[in-house]
């Protein structure tokens, strides 16, 4: 495939043959489907697909010998001397034998065979798939060229002789086709780096303690496989044995090394820095972290944003359009303006080859590969290309509190002791703790263990009551308990986030904050002066909400809302403007898709990847920022592309209809056309954002 009308050629090809799923990226060149029960044989497609001019490629099949450089090279060397000889003989001197008619036609004649052949068969190719492409205008242009000048040679009238103008076209438009292909292979870097992550080797643990190096490909769950200090980790599994320091950048963004044992899981693609790990197989191939995320990538790359659809419709009916401008040229000059045949036929084929329906076309795809590309480098993973326009039309963003603006993990504001001394509150407290399961509990423990670090246990007899509190018993008979207000008799005075009571008596209660996450008030604050409103949705209790909402700047907020509520007001909030959700992508499922546009923080969760349509792999709410930068720089360059692309047509048509454009320059800039609107793409790679 060549361009974006070859790839829209096969999916109208594949959609008439009743096929599901249909994704064509042209610039990697892979096709993929859902077969279904209406769906003809993989022979009868790939025949089919033959007939409207594109070749499936397998494994085994052997590279053609007549690349596009080779093709290029060839024509560039029998093109140079007839457009030299054209420039002299514009200028009064004039070469012997390349004035001969009968030489001209002779070095033209390999370069037009190339040509004709080349854009002949994606011309006809396009046509049956209906939808004409560039080529269809270069294979007409160049043909009426040819035809012309045989004419002329046959007849001897040199006026009518212009077989450098047809070579020119061929040789030029091939060299443009050149430069664009290596352009885009340039926009999929990001994708190829993501891909060469997985190493091609693994080595497996046998039953008998053997060694063995296979295929990556050929990993099978549950084997066991032997990774060394600096290997690259082929699949995702789980530690068995050993202990080791493990890169994860590449997944996670997070550029320290993560330490891992026995029973920690591993990510395939990460390296193994320090150690000698075993791991086993959890998940292998596509299924893995890693494959789910070049999937995500590819079909991201290849989607459609709503901004492409204009382009689509004008492409679809662009070279028609052109094909009828070129013919009113050419009857309108030689007709109305007495302007001879050979002149108005020129000026008809400048129409033709100065037109580029490529530049349309690729004016959004490689900018959207270059964007989710930089994107993925950055850990973020976006669903589809209409995720990178559906950023830059937000305007509310809800946070909710407990693991994305803040850490999750509670320390102690303050312990009010009302009896026994600090050290023995401490060493109660540690008691009931260190047998609860509770997630806070943890939290505490390590804070009471800041403030009593040589603390010595109690031995009480702990016994945990589910949604109420822990209780334990000394030896002496005293019940001792700590949990919310649920564990007192009656409603205290004062609020307070847990108490300990002695036989039912309040000795202590306790305060507790929730740490903000590093950067949450940076990211506040770039949203704030992005225009867009801010919002906390939390399930938390109103004095704590408030607590982080003042920290953090943030004026609207709602406290102790249910998952049902949660959505019921992202619901709400996206009736009236396109709103965000950002969550942990578990508890918050249902509100990450309802929203206009879902982003889930969290360690690539698998209900992360299947509930937000872009996920933090790093967890960092830097990288929030960093999406809404890349995304709107995405949608600018988009823009900016297709502005080039419809400013280039504008300008250029009527130039060349009026007879002030010479083919072979038209022939030139057309071909450059398509690679100014890619390299703008290119710029977004390294463009400060």
């Amino acid at each position: 495939m060549s361009c974006v009308n070859c790839a829209q050629s096969i999916v109208n090809y594949l959609e008439e043959s009743q096929l599901d799923d249909i994704h064509v990226d042209f610039a990697t060149g892979k096709v993929a489907f859902t077969l279904n029960e209406n769906s003809p044989s993989l022979e009868s497609l790939n025949k089919g697909l033959q007939r409207i001019g594109y070749q499936v490629i397998s494994k085994d099949s052997k590279p053609k010998y007549w690349t596009l450089e080779r093709k290029l090279i060839l024509s560039a060397i029998l093109t140079i001397p007839l457009v030299l000889g054209h420039f002299l003989m514009m200028g009064g001197v004039t070469l012997g034998f390349l004035g001969n008619p009968y030489v001209q036609f002779a070095l033209a004649l390999p370069v037009i065979v190339i040509g004709l052949n080349h854009f002949g068969k994606s011309a006809i190719g396009s046509l049956r798939g209906g939808v004409p492409n560039m080529d269809v205008l270069v294979f007409v242009g160049g043909l009426a060229a040819t035809v012309y000048s045989l004419v002329g040679l046959v007849l001897h009238e040199p006026d009518y002789i212009f077989f450098e103008t047809a070579a020119s076209i061929f040789t030029l438009v091939l060299f443009g086709n050149y430069l664009e292909h290596r352009s885009v292979k340039q926009t999929t870097t990001a994708l190829s780096a993501l891909q060469d992550l997985v190493p091609a080797k693994a080595k497996k643990l046998m039953p008998s303690g053997a060694i063995v190096e296979i295929e990556t490909d050929d990993i099978q769950l549950g084997d066991i496989i032997q990774v060394n200090e600096g290997d690259r980790i082929a699949c995702d599994g789980k530690i068995v044995q050993g202990f080791g320091a493990i890169d994860e950048s590449m997944i996670t963004g997070e550029s320290l090394p993560v330490e891992k044992s026995v029973g920690q899981k591993t990510f395939g693609g990460t390296i193994l820095l320090q150690g000698n790990i075993q791991v086993k197989a959890m998940a292998v191939a596509d299924n893995s972290l890693l494959g789910k995320i070049i999937d995500l990538v590819e079909k991201a790359q290849n989607d459609k944003p709503p901004i492409q659809r204009l382009a689509d419709k004008i492409s679809a009916i662009f070279v028609p359009v052109v094909i009828s401008i070129a013919l009113l040229t050419f009857f309108i000059s030689w007709l109305a303006f007495d302007i001879s045949v050979t002149q108005a036929l020129i000026n008809s084929i400048a129409v033709l080859v100065i037109s580029c329906p490529c530049a349309m076309g690729l004016a959004t795809p490689t900018a959207v590969m270059v964007g989710v590309g930089r994107m993925a480098q950055q850990g973020i993973v976006i669903k589809g290309g209409q995720t990178v326009e559906a950023i830059k039309d937000i305007k509310n963003i809800v946070f909710d509190k407990t693991g994305t603006l803040t850490t999750g993990k509670f320390k102690i504001e303050n312990i009010n002791y009302l009896d026994h001394e600090k050290e023995r509150i401490h060493q109660i407290i540690n008691d009931l703790e260190s047998k609860s399961s509770h997630p806070l509990a943890w939290s505490l423990l390590a804070e009471i263990k800041k403030l009593s670090p040589n603390i010595s246990p109690l031995n009480l007899h702990v016994q945990e009551k589910k949604g109420v509190g822990i209780q334990g018993t000394d030896g002496d008979g005293r019940v001792f308990q700590i949990g919310s207000q649920r564990i007192l008799a009656q409603a205290p005075e004062e609020k307070h986030d847990l108490y300990l009571t002695e036989n039912g008596h309040v000795i202590a209660t306790i305060d507790l904050a929730d740490d903000l996450k590093a950067g949450a008030k940076e990211t506040v604050d770039f949203f704030h002066r992005q225009g867009i409103e801010v919002i906390m949705l939390s399930g938390d209790r109103m004095e704590k909400v408030e607590q982080v909402a003042q920290k953090l700047g943030i004026k609207t907020y709602f406290a102790e809302q249910l998952p049902q509520e949660k959505l019921e007001k992202i619901g709400e909030l996206s009736s009236h403007h396109p709103t965000a959700m950002v969550g942990d992508g578990i508890n918050d499922a249902p509100a990450l898709a309802k929203a206009s546009l879902g982003i889930s923080m969290g360690q690539a969760s698998a209900v992360a990847i299947d509930s937000a349509q872009v996920i933090l792999l790093n967890d960092h709410l830097s990288s929030l920022e960093k999406a809404f930068r890349i995304g709107n720089s995405t949608v600018k360059t988009i823009r900016e592309n297709l502005f080039w692309a419809f400013a280039y047509n504008v300008v250029a048509i009527p130039i060349a209809a009026m007879g002030y454009l010479n083919p072979m320059l038209g022939a030139m800039f057309m071909a450059f056309s398509d690679v100014v609107v890619i390299g703008n793409s290119l710029r977004l790679k390294r463009r400060r954002i």
